[in-house]
């Protein structure tokens, strides 16, 4: 298919069914929630709707949403509520509210450059239908400094040497919505800890495979570098790598369950803002 054809078929597409939709939960963003929604609003490839899923916040987020929400009119925006603690929670409603052919989750303090979901829609609708996601590689510098390129070509060599592992986050995550559905989707039933981001691709692997691509990236937030107190420990990530495919339902469920939840790293924990200091708070 060319790049012309692409366009067709999305365009066709588009006035059948839609095609498209975002899922972006939020908790207290204000300060990064603006900067990303005009990040989307400004796509070469448009979403058919943009999810804002408010997970109990306190600060101007909801107000800023709303204004977004006001002065673009020609987005199909909905803005649904969610106050039981957890990210997890946030997305499985999400979930619920899409009837789009994929899903796209992305985080609030995140920026996705305009050709971020065009690239993503033609990886996925040109493979061969063995692809059921494809992944944004997450950078902090400029895409195109030393650092920024680096760190893109890492992600992709990497997302295919070891193609039945994730490498990215959740603020980059694009999937196949039946296929996700078919696993379960986000859901606190399933997996009510953190790393929520890495077990959803271990469930969707069952289904098919994953994209990365060097041009496919997002720049996230700095302030992630401060969150140890609720992630995974060196020891666990390198198990994780050395884990064949065939044994990551031990290394998840077993294993990784049975520290996490020795340590309570339960998913409501990944609200806690580190980065704040006690004066912000």
């Amino acid at each position: 298919m060319t790049g012309s054809e692409y366009t067709a078929a999305v365009t066709k597409s588009s006035r059948q069914a839609p095609l498209l939709t975002v899922v972006l939960p939020f908790f207290n963003e204000e300060k990064y929630i603006g900067a990303t929604l005009n990040s989307l609003a400004a796509q070469q490839h448009r979403p058919d709707e943009i999810i804002l899923v408010d997970n109990g916040s306190t600060d101007r987020s909801v107000e800023i949403c709303r204004a977004f929400q006001k002065n673009h009119e020609d987005i199909l925006i909905c803005i649904v509520h969610d106050p039981r603690p957890g990210k997890v929670n946030a997305l499985e409603t999400g979930i619920r509210a899409v009837n789009s052919a994929y899903v796209a989750f992305c985080d609030a303090d995140t920026y996705y450059p305009p050709h971020y979901f065009e690239l993503a829609m033609r990886l996925l609708t040109m493979s061969d239908g063995d692809l059921v996601g494809a992944i944004g590689i997450g950078i902090e510098n400029e895409p195109d400094s030393f650092a920024g390129y680096a760190k893109r070509l890492k992600g992709a060599i990497v997302g295919i040497l070891l193609a039945c592992q994730c490498h990215s986050g959740g603020y980059g995550q694009v999937f196949q919505t039946s296929a996700l559905r078919d696993v379960g989707g986000y859901s606190r039933d399933l997996w009510p800890y953190a790393l929520e981001d890495h077990e959803i691709v271990h469930r969707m692997l069952q289904h098919g495979h994953i994209a990365y691509h060097r041009d496919l990236w997002c720049q996230t937030s700095n302030r992630r570098s401060n969150r140890k107190s609720v992630s995974w420990n060196w020891f666990e990530v390198m198990l994780y790598h050395l884990t064949p495919y065939a044994l990551k339902d031990w290394y998840f469920y077993r294993f990784l369950k049975t520290r996490f939840q020795q340590r309570d790293l339960m998913n409501a924990n990944l609200r806690a803002q580190p980065w704040q200091s006690q004066a912000e708070i």
